[in-house]
């Protein structure tokens, strides 16, 4: 390798969420283990800023990110126009930066594992998503999985089972995700009252970037089921919508307009105060209607020592430790997701218990320690390989 060790990292957004949350803490270990990150970015954004500020060479350019809505002929066509240019540009970039490694965080990433396998470069896939369709793009994915990565890490076992039969050649290693958890452990003295709640409303809190898949919709059902019964009942809903899913999110501000839910819901939209809004929150909700990998914002909502109320949803299953850090329900069963959060809006000390046994969980089993060992240890395995 030379002095430099270059690695190039393609991120699918410039958003704070759960994989631009991640990418930050393998970037850390990479530098730590002498290489030199160059991150390449779809677009401006939040991520970009803090990268920036942390020293990173950072990069923009549109990389024809993958989404559901191009899944269309004219959509198809566009992104391969796209990542036809991005190819384009990595060839430029490695004249400069003659890199050693490539890293593609998400499989909405699709250009570096082609661009590295055409160079013979090492390439290193990091895969958050369990994708049920359509069947095309799948087997094209296997493909190329099998063609430019030889060891995929998966963010769970539920992600690893779901790409293991499609996979001919590619093995994949699950690396649970782990975070900082620091600012969720911390104190935030009368966080309802900065967050202009009355301190005696019970607060239930979904965090989530708005999609088809997130469960927004659900979530405003089962409010619907509780606010008449509960009056004291206070929702938070966080997040913004994915580019192209606007339309969500007006239906989701529609509902929340509604005689029954006006006084009782708060949007909030994207915040970056996610640790404070954990605080004020007695009861986190994360009800994914599609297969959610692992969701960081779990980890951090069992950090800030809350029960979790989720669907029986991909790696959430694996997180939560049902009757014990929280209560698992059926997909789009809005009743059964009433009666579980009914069970925790009426019993203070289950909630303090579930918390407590949440936050004991995730320090353990999920700590960042163990993360940087193990994408440490991935790392030098691809290395001597190459």
């Amino acid at each position: 390798m030379t002095e430099k060790r270059n690695v190039l990292f393609l991120q699918s957004s410039s958003e704070l969420y759960g994989s631009g949350k991640i990418i930050c803490q393998v970037l850390q270990v990479y530098r730590s283990q002498g290489f030199n990150p160059i991150v390449l970015l779809t677009g401006p954004g939040p991520l970009a800023d803090v990268l920036i500020k942390d020293g990173y060479t950072v990069r923009i350019k549109n990389l024809g990110i993958l989404r559901r809505k191009y899944v269309k002929p004219s959509g198809l066509i566009n992104r391969l126009s796209k990542n036809i240019q991005a190819y384009s540009y990595l060839n430029q970039l490695h004249r400069e930066y003659d890199f050693q490694l490539v890293y593609s965080n998400t499989l909405a990433v699709v250009v570096g594992a082609w661009w590295a396998r055409r160079r013979n470069i090492c390439h290193i896939w990091h895969i958050h998503e369990i994708l049920l369709g359509p069947l095309p793009l799948v087997k094209m994915l296997a493909r190329l999985l099998d063609a430019s990565t030889s060891e995929p890490i998966v963010v769970s076992q539920a992600v690893g089972d779901h790409w293991k039969d499609k996979l001919k050649k590619a093995k994949s290693t699950v690396i649970h995700n782990g975070i900082c958890y620091y600012p969720y452990l911390k104190k935030f003295p009368n966080s309802k009252q900065r967050l202009g709640i009355d301190e005696n409303r019970v607060v239930v809190t979904m965090v989530g970037r708005i999609n088809p898949g997130k469960g927004q919709l659900f979530f405003l059902e089962m409010a619907e089921m509780l606010v008449e019964k509960y009056p004291m009942l206070y929702f938070l809903l966080v997040g913004d919508p994915f580019p192209g899913y606007e339309s969500i999110e007006q239906e989701i501000i529609q509902k929340i307009e509604s005689p029954t839910l006006s006084s009782s819901v708060n949007y909030l939209g994207f915040r970056s105060d996610i640790p404070e809004i954990l605080a004020a929150t007695d009861i986190f909700v994360l009800p994914s209607i599609l297969p959610d990998s692992f969701p960081t914002v779990i980890l951090e909502a069992m950090a800030a020592g809350k029960p979790v109320v989720a669907t029986h949803s991909g790696g959430a299953s694996e997180m939560v430790i049902d009757e014990e850090t929280g209560l698992l329900i059926s997909i789009g069963d809005v009743k059964k997701g009433a009666e579980a959060l009914d069970k925790l809006i009426k019993n203070v000390n289950l909630r303090i218990e579930m918390g407590k046994a949440g936050r004991n969980r995730v320090l353990h089993e999920y700590s960042l320690e163990s993360f940087e060992e193990k994408i440490t240890n991935h790392l030098w395995r691809q290395v001597r390989k190459s």
